[in-house]
C-alpha cells in the first residue's frame, strides 16, 4: 500500500479482499499437543457462517430457499446490526469478541497506530497474523484456554495468536479450496475423536460481498451468489447431520451492502503531507491522525470548510451512537479527525465499485446483515426484532459452557431466550 495516498482506491479494496495480495497457501495448520479436557468432551458444538455482505433482506429478495427453511426450524432476526463502521474486519472481529470495534482495536480494514508508526490492512500477511493488532479474547482463544478445542476455515484474526493461541486447526485465508473440499473438511473435523474434535468451528463465505461489490446488491451476479451460499449451508448442514453429533449452527453476514453513486467519487479537500499527517482510509471513512497534534484545529477547520456530502468530526466530537470516539479510543488508532461519508457518497481515487458499505447502519438500513440460528440448543419458529453484534458472543460463550470475567460491550440477557 502507498502510505502517500490519502485514500485506498476502489480498485485496491477489491484485489485485497479476493484474496490476490493476501497469500493463497492452502495447508491446513494443526496447532500440536492439544485435546480436549474430560470435563469438556460433553459439551455441544457450535457452528459459526458468516456469509461477508449478506445484506438483512438477502433471505427474501434473492430467494434464499434453504435459509428460509433453516430459518423456520430455528430462530431468525429481523437483522443484525453491524458495529460502526460497518465494515468487513472490524465487524468479523466484534461478533466473536462481543466487543465495539474501539473496544477491540480493529477500528478499520485499514488502521494507522501512530504508538508504533505501523499500518494495518486486510491484505498484509504480516500485519495479519500479528497479534499486536488483536484486543479482547475470540471465542477460538476463550474455548481453547479453558481445553476445548476449535477449528477455523478462513476469520479475521484466526490466524494470529491471539492470547498466545491459535485455534487447534485452521486455514490461512485463500479462496483456492473448492467448497465441496471445506465441507469435507468440517465433516473430517467432527469425525475425530472425542478429545481431538473441535466444538466451535468458523466458516467464512467471501461470495456474496465480492458480487456486491463488483457488480452491486440488485445484480444477477449477486443473486447467484446468494443461491451459491445457500445452496452450500444447506450441503453443509446435511453432510454434518450424518455425524449425529449435536451440531448447532450460526448464520451470520458483518454488513449489509448498497449501490453508491459511482459518477461523484469523494475527494480529500487538502492535500496529505506524509510529514503532517497519515491517513487510513476505507471507503466510506477516513481516519486522519495528525501528527503535531496543536495543528489538529487548523487541519480540521480547512477540510470543513470545502466539506460537501462528507461529514468531518474531532475525535472528541464523534456521536455517542457510533462507540469510535475518543472515550471509547482504547488503542489510539482512531484519527484526530474522522471524515464520514454520506450515502451513497463514497471516497476514493478512481470510479468506485459499484457496491458499497461502511455507512451508519442506524441511518442507512442497507448496512444491516443476517442471523439465523438452528440446532438442538435453539428454540424453533421464533423471529427476533433487530439486534447488535455485540450479543452474539455471550451467546457462543453460554451454549458451549465457557466462562469469562473480562469485560465485554455485548450482554448474555439480550439473546437468552432464544435458547431451550
Amino acid at each position: 500500500m502507498n502510505r502517500k495516498a490519502p485514500f485506498i482506491c476502489a480498485i485496491l479494496t477489491y484485489l485485497l479482499s479476493v484474496g490476490l495480495v493476501h497469500g493463497q497457501d492452502t495447508t491446513q495448520k494443526i496447532t500440536p499437543n492439544r485435546s480436549n479436557a474430560v470435563q469438556q468432551q460433553d459439551k455441544p458444538y457450535i457452528i459459526l457462517i458468516s456469509a461477508d455482505g449478506f445484506r438483512y433482506d438477502y433471505t427474501g429478495k434473492h430467494n434464499a430457499q434453504h435459509l428460509k427453511q433453516l430459518a423456520i426450524a430455528g430462530v431468525e432476526a429481523q437483522a443484525l446490526i453491524p458495529s460502526f463502521p460497518s465494515i468487513t474486519f472490524p465487524n468479523h472481529y466484534t461478533i466473536v469478541t462481543g466487543m465495539y470495534p474501539s473496544h477491540h482495536g480493529l477500528v478499520g480494514n485499514t488502521i494507522y497506530d501512530p504508538k508504533n508508526n505501523s499500518r494495518y490492512n486486510m491484505g498484509n500477511a504480516k500485519a495479519v497474523t500479528d497479534p499486536i493488532w488483536y484486543g479482547g479474547i475470540p471465542i477460538w482463544t476463550l474455548a481453547e484456554q479453558q481445553q476445548l478445542l476449535s477449528a477455523s476455515f478462513y476469520w479475521p484474526g484466526s490466524e494470529a495468536a491471539i492470547g498466545g493461541m491459535l485455534p487447534s486447526y485452521y486455514y490461512a485465508y485463500n479462496e483456492k479450496i473448492p467448497i465441496a473440499e471445506r465441507i469435507q473438511t468440517v465433516v473430517n473435523w467432527l469425525s475425530l475423536p472425542a478429545e481431538k474434535r473441535p466444538h466451535i468451528i468458523n466458516f467464512y463465505f467471501p461470495e456474496v460481498d465480492h458480487a456486491g461489490h463488483h457488480f452491486g446488491p440488485d445484480a444477477v451476479e449477486t443473486e447467484k451468489a446468494v443461491h451459491f451460499v445457500d445452496s452450500a449451508v444447506n450441503a453443509l448442514n446435511n453432510a454434518v447431520a450424518k455425524t449425529g453429533l449435536p451440531v448447532n449452527f450460526i448464520f451470520v453476514s458483518d454488513h449489509g451492502m448498497k449501490a453508491i453513486n459511482r459518477e461523484e467519487p469523494l475527494r480529500l479537500p487538502i492535500k496529505i503531507d506524509t510529514a503532517e499527517l497519515a491517513a487510513a482510509a476505507n471507503g466510506t471513512l477516513i481516519n486522519l491522525h495528525v501528527k503535531n497534534k496543536k495543528n489538529i484545529k487548523t487541519v480540521y477547520d480547512s477540510i470543513y470548510r470545502e466539506a460537501k456530502n462528507f461529514d468531518v468530526y474531532l475525535k472528541s466530537k464523534m456521536p455517542k451512537k457510533y462507540h469510535y470516539g475518543l472515550k471509547d479510543d482504547r488503542y489510539n488508532r482512531i484519527g484526530d479527525i474522522v471524515l464520514v461519508a454520506k450515502a451513497p457518497y463514497y471516497f476514493s481515487n478512481n470510479k468506485p465499485n459499484p457496491g458499497a458499505h461502511g455507512y451508519d447502519p442506524y441511518e442507512i438500513p442497507e448496512m444491516k446483515a443476517t442471523f439465523i440460528a438452528w440446532g438442538p440448543a435453539f428454540k424453533q419458529n421464533i423471529s427476533l426484532p433487530a439486534f447488535e453484534n455485540i450479543h452474539i458472543y455471550p451467546l457462543l460463550a453460554k451454549i458451549l459452557g465457557l466462562h469469562y470475567e473480562h469485560k465485554i460491550d455485548g450482554r448474555e440477557r439480550v439473546l437468552k431466550e432464544i435458547l431451550k
